[in-house]
Order: structure tokens, then C-alpha cells, then sequence
């Protein structure tokens, strides 16, 4: 069997105790194996540096913040936590042309940078405090969602509190600057943007309006808006809230999970990248998709369900780009981030 691992980051409410992994046949996209790794407090986000340090949403006694582990064949030895009062982190990047790591705080609307040092270990080098609001309930401050590097190495903020992505220039030492600043429609409620291959688009996922807008990325840091579509059926009336978006490597295929719906939405990318055509949604036999993974070869991706505690994978059709099941009942519990390793 060709096997690979993945790491599930989760919620600790209910059953959870942390970071599990589990096995991946990469020739079937059967998933076996789940086990936990580290035992630590709702771990939601993961990023893996290239120097096998995981660093890992981490929560506990009124604090959030950072822990820092060493990951080394299949075992996750802590070594650092870097903690604050008040709520944890709900995004966790790596930086590696610069050995930063840049977390954002959806409760404290902040983007924080943290220089990694030789051993792996963070210190708190700039931290940036969004301001806003907007007409939604769930918009009443900042919520800072997403914080990851643009194609040409700044820094991407998305605020679904605010309707607003954030443009930074990040120095070597990881100081801030904020270059630019684009404003979604009232109620978009942005949460995750993902890049095209050539950098010269961006698609970035609205949480709360259920929407994908196609926007062209400038040299100057700044966003245009191209295109606006729905990612879920027109007449769908219940709850549903936008959670992950990727890209696939071609640049062809646009992936986004529904967390009502519960679904998977494919989208062609047409136009060299400038607009998306929906063409597939397919369920995803849980409840509440937070995060998913397309495989490194890109065959297979991989949904968690957080309220189901279960793990759904599909093969990819790389020419059509869509979605078919081939597991649906794979036990995590809370499971929300999907990151292979």
C-alpha cells in the first residue's frame, strides 16, 4: 500500500482530545488507522513547516495561542505554547522564505506574527488590530479568518467581521505594513482566499452570504472585483455557512465546503482564471464541513465533518473535476483541519 498521513486539527467540546492522524492509501483513498498524536485544547488549525515543526491552535485555563511541536514519524513531541488571555487563534500559517508564522484571532480581530528561531520555537515580533463591523449578526466587530502569504510573498487578511481583505508588506524581521485594503459587498461575511497558480486572481469565500467572488489581484496589493456566484442551489432556505476553499494545482478547479448544505461545490475556472462556472455538488455524509484537503497527486480529497465526527474521501476526475465517493464513514472526532503530511 502507498501510505500517507494525515493530521485532523478539532474541536475538544464533546469527544475530541486533540490532534489525530490516520493512514491514507493513496492507490484506493481508503483512510485507516486514526490515532491520537497530541492532546491539547480545540488544536482547529495545523501548519507543518519544512523543518517538521507543527504548529498547532491551542487553547486552555482562559488562554489561546500557539503550540509549538516537534513532528517526527508519526509522533508529536511538544516544546513551546504561546499563550495570551482570551481566545485562541482560528488560523496558523507558515512562512518559510522568511521563518515566520502568522496567526488570525476571529474573536480579538487581530493579525499576529511570530519569528521562528532555530529550534522552532516563536516570539511575538508585530501584531495588527482590524477595526469594523458589519450588517449581520455575526458582524457585530473584526473577525479576522484567514492570514496567508499572497503569491508575491505579502500578507493576506480576510475579516468576516468587517466585509474586508487586508494587504500587508511583511519585513524580514516580520514587521507590518498595510498596503491595501478591498471591501466586499455589505454582508458578504469573507472568510478564507485562495490564489490562481499564476497569481493574478484571487477567489475568496464568503461565510455568511454563501457566496465565492472571483477578484483580480494587483501589483500594488489591491483586489477588483470580477464575479460573484452562489455555492449552494438558489432555492436552499436553511442555514448555511461558507467554510473551506481550495484550488487545484492547474488552476482549473475551485473546491468549497457548505456547513448546512453539506457539501462539497466544484467550480470550473474559465477565462484563463478571471470567472468560475459551478458544475458539481456533492454531499459530503456528515454534518458541518469545515476544512478538506485535495491528496498531494491531487487523485483524491478528503472532507471532515466536525458535528458527525466522521471523515469522507472522494476520487478526483483531474480532466472534469469532479467528485466521487469512495468513503464515508471514517472515524475522527470534531474533526475540522485536513492537512496532509
Amino acid at each position: 500500500m502507498a501510505s500517507e498521513h494525515i493530521l485532523f486539527g478539532t474541536y475538544t467540546k464533546r469527544v475530541s482530545k486533540g490532534i489525530y492522524a490516520a493512514d491514507f492509501d493513496s492507490k484506493t483513498g481508503q483512510l485507516s488507522n486514526a490515532n491520537l498524536v497530541a492532546e491539547l485544547g480545540s488544536p482547529t488549525y495545523l501548519a507543518l513547516s519544512n523543518a517538521n515543526k507543527l504548529y498547532a491552535v491551542d487553547k486552555g485555563n482562559g488562554e489561546g495561542g500557539v503550540a509549538v511541536y516537534d513532528y517526527k514519524d508519526g509522533h508529536a513531541t511538544l516544546q513551546q505554547e504561546v499563550l495570551s488571555e482570551g481566545a485562541s487563534p482560528a488560523y496558523v500559517a507558515v512562512d518559510e522564505s522568511r521563518q515566520l508564522v502568522y496567526t488570525g484571532n476571529y474573536h480579538k480581530g487581530t493579525l499576529d506574527v511570530y519569528a521562528i528561531a532555530e529550534n522552532g520555537d516563536l516570539t511575538l515580533t508585530d501584531s495588527y488590530q482590524s477595526e469594523g463591523k458589519g450588517p449581520r449578526p455575526e458582524q457585530e466587530s473584526t473577525h479576522v479568518h484567514f492570514s496567508n502569504l499572497t503569491p508575491d510573498n505579502r500578507v493576506v487578511v480576510v475579516d468576516l467581521g468587517a466585509d474586508k481583505v487586508l494587504t500587508f508588506d511583511v519585513s524580514d524581521s516580520g514587521k507590518l505594513k498595510l498596503v491595501a485594503t478591498f471591501t466586499t459587498e455589505a454582508g458578504f461575511g469573507p472568510r478564507h482566499i485562495r490564489f490562481s497558480p499564476d497569481g493574478q486572481y484571487a477567489y475568496l469565500l464568503g461565510e455568511l452570504s454563501s457566496k465565492l467572488s472571483v477578484l483580480k489581484y494587483n501589483a500594488d496589493g489591491s483586489f477588483t472585483l470580477l464575479q460573484t456566484v452562489l455555492m449552494i442551489p438558489e432555492d436552499w432556505d436553511a442555514h448555511n455557512g461558507g467554510a473551506a476553499i481550495y484550488v487545484s494545482n492547474d488552476g482549473r478547479f475551485i473546491y468549497t465546503s457548505n456547513r448546512g448544505h453539506n457539501s462539497i461545490a466544484v467550480f470550473a475556472v474559465k477565462e484563463n482564471g478571471a470567472t468560475v462556472e459551478h458544475i458539481q455538488w456533492i454531499s459530503t455524509e456528515g454534518d458541518f464541513p469545515r476544512d478538506f484537503a485535495l491528496s498531494p497527486d491531487e487523485k483524491f480529497l478528503v472532507a471532515a465533518n466536525q458535528n458527525t465526527d466522521n471523515v469522507s474521501v472522494y476520487a478526483r476526475d483531474s480532466e472534469t473535476g469532479k467528485l466521487r465517493l469512495v468513503q464515508k464513514d471514517f472515524a475522527v472526532p470534531e474533526a475540522i483541519r485536513v492537512l496532509f503530511v
